[in-house]
Order: structure tokens, then sequence, then C-alpha cells
């Protein structure tokens, strides 16, 4: 009984060291938001998808450059997030921000556009994240 109990801990510290030692390739994570689904997003709401959230921001709402560098100072004040590549000045900031027990990495691509500011966070391990993406992005929106 011992041995199987020893055994699951070693399994579990092993998959929480894995998780946050699992290298990081900026370049899968950085890219334009191209993708169809944006079209059908509407302006100013949070759509939760599987794993993931969209947010379009109107211009409405300020100039998308600026709102990139509210949302630049609002995203690295949100505990364990950082900023994974990209610049307000290239107009596309990646945020990579992980969760507290187990660091699992979530990623968030935030893009200027002429028409507006363009938000998408997705995990990185598994199939649901449970909402906590759309509800990063709802506090984000709430916060500009």
């Amino acid at each position: 009984m011992g041995l199987i109990f020893a055994f699951l801990i070693i399994a579990v510290l092993g998959l929480m060291a894995f998780v946050r030692l699992a290298p990081v390739h900026a370049a899968q994570w950085h890219v334009a938001q191209t993708d169809t689904d944006w079209a059908k997003t509407p302006w100013d709401a949070v759509v939760p998808e599987t794993g993931a959230a969209r947010l379009r921001l109107s211009a409405a709402r300020g100039a998308p450059g600026d709102l990139l560098a509210r949302l630049d100072r609002v995203a690295l004040a949100t505990p364990r997030t950082q900023r994974l590549a990209g610049s307000v000045a290239e107009g596309r900031v990646t945020y990579i921000t992980r969760s507290a027990l187990w660091g699992f990495p979530d990623y968030t691509t935030a893009e200027a556009r002429e028409d507006g500011l363009y938000l998408h966070a997705r995990l990185r391990f598994g199939r649901a994240d449970m909402g906590v993406n759309a509800k990063r992005l709802q506090d984000w929106q709430a916060a500009l």
C-alpha cells in the first residue's frame, strides 16, 4: 500500500513539474489572429469557447493602439501574468498567465487592428479551461 501511495505522489509531482517546466515556444502562440471565427464574434462581448475565449473591443472604446497600451498595463498587473512576446509598438502582444496551484499556462494574444482590439485567450494543456480564460478577459475588459 505504501508503495502505491509513493508512486502516486511521484506521479503527481512529475506532472506538476512537466506543466511548469515544459518549454514555451513563443512563435507557436504569438501569431496573427486571422481565422474566420472573428466575424462571428460580437463587439465588446466576451465569447467563451471550448478551452478558450474571444473578445473584440470596438474602436468606439478608444483608438486600438491606445487600448492595447492600457491593456498591457492591466495584463501585467494580473497575478502570475507576464509578457511572452511582442510589444505595444508592434501592435501585438502575447501574455502567459499561469494558474496558482499547478501553474497551467494560458496564452492571451491581443492585437490592435484598424477597427478595434482583438483578444484571444486559450489554454495549452487539456480540453476545457473551466471558464478561466473568459473570466480573465471579462476582468481585463472591466479594468479598461
